[in-house]
């Protein structure tokens, strides 16, 4: 009679275990995380999602935050936003995942974020290609 409720326990904890790791779940939350940092104009917590090769190109917080600023408006603040489609290869090394905008001004966009699995299995934001669209574009 008790082999029935370990092993249910052992099945929701392998089934959480799997999601926990499941790389776009994981590139959605970095995502939602870094957003959440910009709304606060957390510069610090924003650019700790950036992977190495966003920070060799910009080296602080501030000029990082400064670049998202005027270039990824949209992204830094959005009016409301939702995940699209995503893609994960190379067995979750990269995750492409659309995120379609609308900006506080009320227009439509879709960025596309790149992310890497890091050396220490951690993942980074490696780059955003901002699309004015109101359209999935798919990926």
């Amino acid at each position: 009679m008790r082999a029935f409720p370990v092993t249910a326990l052992l099945c929701f904890v392998f089934a959480s275990t799997a999601r926990a790791e499941d790389p776009v779940q994981t590139a959605q939350a970095l995502i939602q995380a870094q957003i959440g940092a910009f709304l606060h104009n957390d510069a610090a917590a924003a650019y700790s999602f950036a992977a190495p090769g966003i920070k060799a190109l910009f080296p602080d917080e501030d000029s990082f935050l400064a670049m998202v600023k005027k270039t990824y408006q949209p992204v830094y603040h959005p009016g409301n936003y939702a995940f699209g489609k995503s893609r994960a290869i190379d067995n979750g090394a990269v995750v492409y995942q659309e995120l379609m905008i609308t900006g506080t001004d009320g227009k439509d966009w879709t960025a596309i974020y790149q992310i890497t699995r890091q050396p220490d299995g951690s993942y980074k934001i490696n780059g955003v290609q901002i699309l004015r669209n109101t359209t999935s574009e798919g990926i």
